[in-house]
């Protein structure tokens, strides 16, 4: 069994999709025309230092993620049973799976990345060698009420999302509990948290105007870790706004199934890691 995993904010990096823009340069012109930039450009150069702001990282990473799956299937026409993608990545993985094509994908994510990138003011962290329960105990204990698990990367690597402020404070709290690191990351929102209610009240409405196909693959769901449904899609990608990324429960899901090979199709190996140390921990 295979499933092909397809990674979100974090895996941008400047000169990714060098050898595919030529190569999908139909693709690359057409979402040129949907972003009005240089797709291209802002991925290989990054001369106005665009790329890791999200309303540019997230429809640079659908692009160079669709254009490598697009490369794979050239490569091993056979597709996969299933298909996953943490936060924007479910995008690519919704586009494999044939639920929409490639303009209503990036159009899409388009939207998403404006959304998201207007929420200021809030800011996430990343917890290193605390299990979930710990984490939900200390933010319990010290009444860190304003902050949330936003991502169940493996069992040794979740992030929280809240106030900037309240995340910089929390960090004392959490290095006595004994974790080994606590990194703030470089967002500028309080992504996959109730604070994202707004640019999902926004998002909820603009999806309307789209029309979802039944998936040809099997999609993992990051708010369910279940495959979804035709009729779960809609729901489900606004949801992912302001619900946890659950990969470390998507993996086991599948896990379950039996003996399944996992590969990333994207720019770096982030979610292979990920995965590595999920299988570690199990």
């Amino acid at each position: 069994m295979t499933t092909y995993m397809f990674p979100g904010q974090g895996s941008q990096v400047i000169g990714m999709g060098r050898e595919l823009f030529n190569e999908y340069n139909s693709y690359v012109e057409q979402a040129n025309s949907i972003l009005g930039y240089d797709i291209a450009a802002l991925c290989l150069t990054d001369e106005n230092q665009l790329l890791n702001q999200t309303q540019y990282t997230q429809p640079a990473l659908f692009v160079v993620n669709a254009l490598s799956y697009f490369k794979k299937l050239q490569e091993q026409p056979e597709k996969p049973e299933y298909v996953m993608g943490h936060s924007l990545g479910e995008y690519n993985a919704l586009l494999a799976a044939e639920v929409f094509d490639f303009a209503t994908g990036l159009k899409l994510v388009q939207k998403r990345g404006e959304l998201m990138s207007a929420a200021l003011g809030g800011g996430m962290a990343a917890i290193i060698g605390l299990k979930a329960e710990l984490i939900d105990a200390v933010l319990q204990d010290h009444q860190l009420n304003t902050l949330s698990i936003a991502n169940y990367n493996c069992y040794t690597q979740i992030v929280i999302s809240g106030p900037a402020k309240d995340i910089l404070s929390a960090q004392h709290y959490f290095v006595t509990a004994g974790a080994m690191a606590y990194i703030p990351l470089k967002v500028s929102g309080a992504f996959h948290s109730p604070y994202m209610s707004k640019a999902q009240e926004v998002f909820s409405e603009f999806i309307k105007q789209f029309t979802f196909l039944p998936p040809r693959i099997s999609v993992i769901s990051n708010v369910t870790a279940k495959p979804m449904m035709v009729s779960d899609i809609p729901s489900s990608i606004e949801k992912q706004i302001t619900h946890p990324v659950n990969w470390s429960q998507s993996i086991e899901y599948l896990l379950d199934q039996g003996e399944t090979d996992f590969i990333e199709i994207g720019p770096r190996k982030v979610l292979t890691n990920l995965v590595q140390n999920i299988k570690t921990g199990m």
